[in-house]
């Protein structure tokens, strides 16, 4: 098991919770870090999704940012960030059409929560609070990646200094764990911080905050441009267009979240056929297959403790078989966050030819910070990368792999389609929704897709499971595309290119 992220919090109280002998004085001065206790500081500018990447190649999907309001609590090592957001369709990507999104973001100590409303309700439907506990690492790190934050974890850390041809350098160790390393310019200002946080999919992940463009805003010297990256690409950048010093800021958990705490990680199990079952019991789903004399695992989302418990949830249900092989939908890290426990267990990544070089490389990144146990083990990783197809036979069940062509979510896609069973899976191309759900306002064109690529492989599917959502007839989803449900489209195999095939046991 990954180790608790948890104690972060605590250690971010403390680190404001004295001051040593020994103050950076020019930008604890112009910063008046010392009398700081709160800060607000609101613009507008680029926000970019983490680990959604369209391939593994590309930068994190940006959105236009059109506000961004970070309320911050030094004393109490707490913060809520508020955003208004938009994706920005790229050259070339037809995406579905992109709507506001008004999240709020929520740390206080070692506690961390969203407060939104919920994808695909109706309009006027309240915002609701979702515990978020893999976000406190990230949302304690950017309460110290501030000007003011870093002078003051500076001062209560025993910070060592030197310097260097790019000026003065400072850093400390947060927690006995935690790494900030800070660069001031021949000003005294802070140029940039960086530090380096957990990922189940990149390890000990370096975010980066660079600050420039330092002017006075009322009472207080603040930047007026911040960037921040992580993983090697933006994630944050913002025009700073006003800022506010020792502002009301109190944040509370939530009652309705504080009365339920988080809940642990399960795994539910739902037949369905023989020897097939839809794995759920979070936002994220899996489906296990058996087969002769192993099990075929579909998805391994999101992080360890999620693996974990669908290894327990196997062994449950298929007893005395191993997990052979994992197939995976795509690289996107929510879909792809839990592999390196099963590489661990010793089972095959079934995934495009594409991802194959980029998990080599990310899996030999350290993962100190929160040691897996791929880390532990050290153990290589055995891929079954393919284009096109891939099927994987027992001489009595067959599981096809199919490469998901021209899908603009992401460029090395796969669905799984089970003949016997007339069963496709699939994630993210097609989220069937509750039901008795409003009907969506407009048409997903990643949905179209899927739905012709069913008909250009000429897939007999009457059922689509989604690794999201729930299991539905097809039928559904030529009503979520705008088709009546009995119409089948017209044949286009000849406007796509074939590929060969290869069985493997």
């Amino acid at each position: 098991m990954r180790r608790s992220i948890y104690p972060l919090g605590l250690a971010v109280a403390a680190a404001f919770s004295g001051c040593s002998h020994t103050p950076l004085h020019t930008a604890s001065h112009a910063l008046k870090a010392h009398d700081t206790h709160s800060i607000e500081f609101a613009g507008s500018g680029r926000w970019y999704q983490f680990g959604q990447a369209p391939n593994p190649s590309l930068a994190w999907p940006p959105f236009n940012l059109s506000s961004y309001t970070a309320d911050i609590n030094y004393d109490s090592a707490s913060a809520k960030v508020q955003i208004v957001r938009k994706q920005i369709i790229e050259p070339g990507r037809n995406r579905p059409l992109p709507v506001e999104q008004k999240p709020e973001q929520y740390v206080a100590g070692t506690s961390a929560w969203n407060v939104a409303v919920p994808n695909n309700t109706p309009p006027g439907t309240a915002a609701v609070a979702t515990w978020q506990p893999a976000a406190v690492e990230e949302r304690s790190a950017e309460i110290i990646a501030t000007p003011q934050g870093f002078v003051k974890a500076a001062r209560a850390n025993k910070e060592t200094r030197k310097v260097s041809e790019d000026g003065k350098q400072v850093s400390f160790t947060v927690g006995g764990k935690y790494r900030y390393e800070g660069s001031f310019n021949d000003q005294g200002q802070l140029a940039s911080v960086k530090t380096w946080i957990d990922s189940p999919v990149l390890g000990d992940t370096l975010v980066e905050t660079k600050f420039s463009d330092y002017r006075d805003f009322g009472s207080v010297q603040f930047p007026a441009h911040i960037e921040r990256s992580q993983g090697g690409y933006p994630v944050l950048d913002l025009n700073v267009a006003s800022v506010k010093l020792n502002p009301a800021v109190e944040i509370a958990v939530p009652q309705e979240l504080a009365s339920t705490p988080a809940a642990a990680v399960t795994v539910k199990s739902e037949k369905l056929a023989d020897g097939v079952y839809y794995l759920t019991g979070g936002t994220h789903h899996s489906v296990a297959i058996e087969q002769k004399d192993h099990v075929v695992l579909v998805e391994a989302p999101l992080n360890e403790e999620r693996s974990v418990a669908l290894i327990a949830k196997i062994r449950e249900i298929i007893p005395g078989k191993p997990i052979k092989y994992v197939v995976n939908s795509h690289a996107h890290f929510d879909h792809s966050g839990g592999l390196r426990t099963f590489v661990d267990a010793g089972a095959t990544i079934v995934t495009e030819l594409a991802n194959k070089d980029y998990y080599e490389q990310i899996w030999a990144n350290p993962h100190t910070l929160s040691p897996d146990r791929l880390e532990q083990s050290k153990k290589s990783a055995a891929f079954l990368p393919f284009t096109g197809k891939q099927v994987l036979s027992d001489g009595k069940r067959s599981i096809e792999i199919h490469s998901i062509s021209g899908n603009s979510h992401n460029d090395a896609f796969d669905l799984v389609y089970l003949p016997a069973e007339k069963l496709v899976i699939e994630a993210d191309a097609y989220t069937p929704l509750p039901p008795g759900s409003p009907a969506p306002t407009s048409i997903n064109p990643y949905s179209v897709n899927l739905y012709d690529n069913i008909h250009r492989l000429g897939l007999n599917a009457e059922r689509i499971v989604g690794l999201h959502g729930r299991a539905v007839p097809v039928a559904e989803l030529r009503t979520a595309i705008g088709l009546p449900k009995d119409e089948e489209p017209k044949a286009r195999k000849g406007k796509w290119k074939s590929h060969k095939t290869k069985a493997v046991g």
